[in-house]
């Protein structure tokens, strides 16, 4: 399988709280819900194309607490995600949960990085990291992720924690499709290719077309 981060960012590269003003006060903030007014159709519409492609469901503990508790109750026949987000497989990276309640879920115990490498190794289309910026990062920094999708807003909320935290290793990106949505949000999609390039400005003369 591929792993996979679909994340929701600000402008000034936040991720936290997204979806309400009380989905994620930790460490005292208090600026959710800057994601909500910006959604639209077309954004519903390839967020589903997105997971149409997920063969499993990748969190960290406290992503995957805050969605168990939500999704199950979710009962709207016309929700577009809530079929597919309760019945996919579900992978929680913990060493301080045994079980979960939101099936079927298997808790990866031990170190997170060999774990979804072993993971990966099976076969199957993609495994995706929704939310979970922690995890995402740490995967991110050690080569274990293959393709980013951000959906970013044109917010700047100078708060909150980000979705790529210092210190990480230096990660080269592709990007492969880019749009902007009705109501101005980007969607961005990029292959992981490696390293990051670095080089010195000696001009544009010699700069590729």
């Amino acid at each position: 399988m591929r792993v996979t981060i679909t994340a929701f960012v600000t402008l000034d590269g936040v991720s936290q709280g997204p979806g309400s003003s009380t989905e994620d006060t930790s460490d005292g903030f208090g600026r959710g819900g800057w994601f909500v007014p910006h959604l639209d159709q077309r954004f519903v519409q390839l967020a589903s194309e997105w997971l149409d492609r997920a063969d499993g469901l990748l969190f960290g503990r406290r992503t995957y607490t805050s969605f168990a508790r939500d999704w199950p109750a979710v009962d709207d026949p016309g929700d577009p995600f809530a079929e597919r987000m309760n019945s996919l497989p579900k992978y929680v990276v913990s060493n301080t949960i045994e079980t979960g309640d939101w099936a079927p879920t298997t808790v990866l115990r031990g170190d997170p990085v060999a774990a979804v490498e072993k993971l990966k190794a099976q076969p199957g289309r993609e495994l995706q990291i929704h939310g979970s910026a922690r995890l995402g990062n740490t995967l991110l920094s050690e080569g274990v992720v293959d393709k980013v999708r951000l959906v970013v807003t044109p917010t700047v909320l100078g708060a909150g924690r980000l979705q790529f935290p210092h210190p990480g290793s230096a990660t080269g990106l592709r990007l492969t499709h880019h749009e902007a949505t009705p109501s101005g949000l980007v969607l961005l999609e990029y292959d992981v290719t490696g390293e990051a390039a670095v080089g010195d400005y000696e001009g544009v003369t010699n700069l590729a077309s």
